[in-house]
């Protein structure tokens, strides 16, 4: 049986406070040097819970400082250097200055009413089922806090949560911080030479095999993946699928990038497998969806008794996501999911907008001499630069 994580069994659902004062985050800079206890004198009792030690460490923040230091141009930074649609602006715009008083104040804590609406009517055709807008989906700051509650929510002290490598580098600390052990399973590259894509990066059946057992609390399965571009194929997520069901494991899919898919390939959900549904937590991200990171709002789907594991931390954890931007993310899915399928649908635009960056970038790695892998989706582009250390 599937259960939530013991530490959210005291914790009713739904909860409702009303309270007066005001929280301040001060502000901090984009990047910063991570700071040891050298650097400070502080009590025992005044330093940071064992817990989250060592999570400071960030790749992006490392990358971001050696990139300022030395004046270069960050490829690795996640998001577009262009503009969303009109449309989805201009529909923020109107929501903030909208007669509707209620769109500057606090929605329902899991979601506005308009956008799960929405979210169940794209996805239950995707998913070959009625989705329940309020019972099975979960709005989010942005993708990351989805996976966070999924982490919280699910994982007792001691579970393993298989992470494949390579991974976002937020698995592994999430893990780890709601007590869990991350058990790697790497994906492996096929070739070295000639035309490489990611499609040659393969998991091994029995070593993947290998690493469920009765401690095995979930695993989490990124396609399009991040950073490869793998688009894991219907046998492959088969075979995940098969021993999830064999050993009662849960899937964290995370499906941010699920319309970066180019031309040739097609993104399948591990939650529409036969008998998965039951199993799978499904995160989306309005961010890669829409071009609009910095909005930060993303989503989860899932069975109503994975899903209120989520909410549970959801609501003592971020409450509520803003109002306007959960307004102008629903009006761009009623725009767009009746043109699914269709050219001038944005989610098949974005992939035919990015195609030929994809090339160009590939081009010019390999005329400097490394061997990129070409993605089948996201993104992101990988390259082996081994010959040049030759």
């Amino acid at each position: 049986m599937l259960k939530l994580s013991s530490r959210l069994l005291n914790c009713s659902c739904p909860v409702v406070r009303s309270f007066k004062g005001t929280l301040v985050k001060p502000s901090a800079p984009l990047y910063h040097r991570n700071i040891s206890y050298s650097d400070v004198t502080m009590s025992s009792k005044s330093r940071m819970a064992k817990r989250i030690e060592g999570g400071g460490n960030n790749v992006w923040v490392e990358f971001g400082r050696l990139t300022a230091e030395h004046n270069a141009l960050n490829l690795g930074q996640g998001f577009p250097n262009f503009s969303p649609p009109e449309y989805v602006k201009d529909s923020l715009c109107q929501a903030v200055k909208s007669d509707n008083v209620l769109l500057n104040q606090y929605t329902r804590s899991y979601g506005h009413p308009r956008l799960v609406n929405a979210l169940a009517k794209t996805f239950s055709p995707l998913h070959s089922r009625e989705i329940d807008a309020m019972e099975e989906i979960m709005v989010s700051i942005g993708a990351y806090e989805s996976l966070f509650c999924s982490m919280q929510g699910l994982v007792n002290p001691g579970d393993e949560v298989i992470i494949i490598e390579p991974f976002f580098d937020c698995y592994e600390p999430m893990v780890k911080v709601a007590g869990g052990i991350p058990v790697f399973i790497p994906l492996r590259p096929t070739k070295s030479e000639g035309v490489v894509t990611s499609d040659d990066w393969k998991l091994d059946p029995a070593e993947l095999a290998s690493k469920f057992s009765d401690k095995t609390k979930a695993i989490i399965v990124n396609t399009p993946h991040n950073p490869t571009g793998k688009i894991f194929t219907r046998d492959e997520l088969t075979m995940i699928a098969d021993l999830c069901k064999k050993h009662d494991v849960v899937v964290i899919a995370d499906e941010v990038y699920e319309w970066l898919v180019y031309k040739g390939h097609q993104h399948t959900r591990i939650a529409t497998l036969p008998d998965m549904w039951e199993r799978t937590v499904t995160i989306g991200s309005a961010g890669k969806t829409f071009s609009v990171t910095g909005w930060k709002l993303g989503w989860s789907i899932g069975p109503k008794d994975l899903i209120h594991a989520l909410k549970t931390v959801h609501q003592n954890c971020t409450y509520t996501c803003p109002t306007p931007i959960q307004e102008a993310v629903a009006i761009g899915f009623e725009r767009e999911t009746p043109l699914i399928g269709k050219p001038e649908c944005y989610f098949n635009e974005l992939p035919a907008e990015l195609e030929p960056k994809r090339k160009k970038m590939a081009k010019f790695l390999s005329e400097v001499g490394m061997v990129p892998t070409i993605p089948e989706g996201g993104y992101f582009m990988m390259a082996d630069y081994s010959k040049l250390s030759k």
